[in-house]
Parts: structure tokens; sequence; C-alpha cells
């Protein structure tokens, strides 16, 4: 993706944090000669991403083919030049944006299959005072199930990410930013305000 320095953000775990928070992501192939999206949930365990699609999918074809890419994205808001201090200045929108690359690869081993759905499911159900879990199935009607989908892994071979959070305008335009979105009515606009003043603490700390 385009990425100018002032936006990049390298740090590995901190671009894992954004997708243990937002994991439901774009694997995005070519198929047939065309770009080819499904959006699925993923868990990230360790350097993988580990995922599954219906078996009526074509896109688990494509595996095998060459690299994917897989897209997860965190806060976004409408920044208006009205809460700028400066002048002259045009709408924007800030954004978290983490690119994913590699090879996708089927996992083939039934027991493997049941293995990563339980663990996918119980990511889900944290929290839950009694969490649902698939021993209840009966036990055909499960393998009916896990034979319905094609469980994948991807080793991450690289990975990239992008924190537009106006870090090109001044201190003083980006504390009008904060505030702004602080009193915002609009979803998301929040957790974007959370974010930009962590960034700014942190700064504040390094300075």
């Amino acid at each position: 993706m385009y990425l100018p320095s002032y936006f990049e953000e390298s740090d590995r775990e901190t671009l894992y944090g954004v997708i243990r928070a937002n994991n439901f992501g774009l694997l995005i192939t070519v198929v047939d000669g065309a770009p080819f999206v499904t959006h699925l949930p993923f868990l990230l365990e360790g350097d993988r991403l580990v995922a599954h699609m219906a078996r009526a999918n074509p896109q688990w074809r494509s595996f095998g083919q060459g690299e994917a890419l897989c897209v997860f994205q965190g806060p976004h808001a409408y920044v208006s030049p009205r809460w700028y201090a400066g002048t002259r200045l045009v709408p924007t929108w800030n954004y978290v944006a983490v690119h994913v690359y590699g090879a996708p690869r089927i996992v083939e081993d039934p027991s493997a299959v049941r293995d990563q759905q339980a663990r996918l499911v119980a990511a889900h159900e944290a929290g839950a005072a009694t969490p649902w879990t698939m021993d209840g199935l009966p036990e055909s009607h499960l393998v009916g199930q896990l034979r319905a989908i094609v469980a994948f892994e991807m080793p991450i071979a690289r990975v990239e990410g992008k924190f537009k959070l106006n870090q090109n305008r001044t201190a003083e335009d980006r504390a009008g930013v904060i505030d702004a979105l602080r009193q915002s009515a609009r979803p998301g606009d929040k957790a974007m305000a959370t974010l930009m003043a962590a960034r700014e603490a942190s700064l504040g700390q390094t300075e």
C-alpha cells in the first residue's frame, strides 16, 4: 500500500495487536486471472494466520499459486478542517490498516481441522457466562460440518502497517482533532480519539 514514512508503523507487536482486536479480515488472491476476496475471521497464532472457508468457495483452489494478502482495518474517522488550529487545510480520513502477506496452505489432517475450529470458537466465546463449544454436537453432524469447510494456515512472510493519525500536522492541530473526535457521536470516532491520544502521550514520553 501507499505508505509515507510518517504514517508507517513497523513494530510487529503493535501490528499484531491490531489483528487480534480486529480479526475479521479480507483474504485476497487471484482466481482465474482476477482479484478474488473472501471476508473471514482469522486467528493469529505466533507468526501465522489460521482460518477456514466454505468448501464451495473456489478461492482455496488458488492456494499454492502465489502469495496472498490479508487486510485488517482498525479504527477510522473523518477529520474536518474545522478542528485544526491551522488554516487553508482540507478534510482527510484518519485510519489504521495492517496488510499481511504469505502463502496459504491447506490443513488436511481432520483432527487438526477440528482443533483449529475449537480454538476459533473458544476465542470468540471467551467471556460468555456459559461459552458454547462443539462438544454438544452429535459426532456425525460435526464431521459433516467440518467436511464442508477448507481450513488453512498462512505463515506470515511480511507485515506492514499504516497508522494515519495526522502525524503530518502540528501538535495543536492533532489536539483539536482528538477533542472533536471525543465529542463525536459517530461510531468509531472515540476509538480513534483514544488511539491518537495514546500516541501523543507516547511522543511526550520519548521527547
